[in-house]
């Protein structure tokens, strides 16, 4: 049988324009296990992360569904099947928060709780808007989290969620009106950075739910929705810190970084589908040198 290793040689000749993400993928992938063994993060704390965000993201489905009748998600489109669909999205996330708090009881630890939180939607146009937002960073949360793992019975758990959280992804995308598949490659995202957005949306946890994870500081960004490769993004923040540079686009496992002047920075050509921007001091999305961020960019 072909070796794994001949199979990706044979890949990246028949298709040398995937050859720059695969690299950059390992690349990006030995420095997060690098600073995964730095900052102390175990399965369990991965765990109780996936578990965060999942917590999170099934409270938003259960507000939106009860918030909005199921007219109103057919006057944008979401009717009939796609409205089960939706409510099938919402099922499967309280079913991955039971799974998780069993895998992290299983393993003796106490599983962090549901928190308080902040969406923002006022119609389901903009709920719908914001589980496309949130789906995105899901999936990445998985991406990037994947290769930190140790144990293959928690990675396995992990993969198998991951790859509904896509199949969500997709979905959300053609409620949001946009090409369900607009890249051959998704975006991880490591935990701090997943955490930064998720933060966000989050008022208040319980005593003992806080995660051993740290966010950066959030960005703000006035123009982000609609934005397009070339034009200019303006920042709200006003007082950077000092060493801000660079604004640094991760999108397909690749990193391009335009220098940040006046608050503004340009968006690269060649980005599409979900993308992260983060300010940093210098060309790398390493945790060390990230400064604010990251804020989601959707292209479509």
């Amino acid at each position: 049988m072909p070796s794994l290793r001949l199979f990706v040689t044979g890949l990246v000749a028949v298709a040398p324009a995937f050859a720059a993400p695969v690299d950059s993928w390992n690349t990006k992938m030995m420095e997060k296990r690098q600073q995964a063994a730095s900052s102390g993060l175990t399965d369990i704390d991965i765990l109780q992360f996936a578990l965060t965000a999942e917590h999170l993201e099934s409270t938003f489905y259960n507000q939106g569904l009860q918030m909005f009748p199921q007219s109103d998600f057919a006057a944008i489109g979401v009717s009939g099947s796609s409205y089960n669909a939706l409510k099938m999205v919402a099922t499967t996330e309280a079913t991955h928060v039971t799974a998780l708090t069993a895998a992290i009881k299983a393993a003796g630890a106490t599983p962090v709780q549901s928190c308080q939180y902040k969406f923002g939607f006022t119609n389901a146009q903009g709920m719908v808007a914001t589980a496309n937002q949130l789906e995105a960073v899901g999936l990445s949360a998985y991406l990037g989290a994947a290769p930190l793992i140790n144990s293959s019975s928690v990675l396995s758990t992990a993969a198998t969620i991951a790859t509904v959280e896509a199949r969500h992804q997709a979905f959300l995308r053609i409620a949001a009106q946009t090409m369900p598949v607009p890249n051959a490659f998704d975006t991880p995202l490591g935990p701090r950075g997943v955490f930064t957005i998720a933060s966000q949306f989050i008022t208040s946890c319980p005593s003992g739910s806080n995660l051993n994870i740290q966010s950066f500081p959030a960005i703000q960004v006035n123009n982000a929705t609609g934005i397009k490769t070339g034009e200019s993004l303006v920042l709200q923040n006003q007082n950077m810190p000092a060493g801000a540079s660079q604004c640094g686009f991760i999108n397909q496992g690749m990193m391009m970084f335009t220098s940040l002047t006046n608050n503004a920075c340009a968006v690269p050509q060649g980005l599409s589908g979900d993308a992260y921007m983060v300010v940093t001091n210098s060309q790398s999305t390493a945790d060390s040198a990230i400064i604010a961020g990251p804020s989601l960019l959707q292209f479509s």
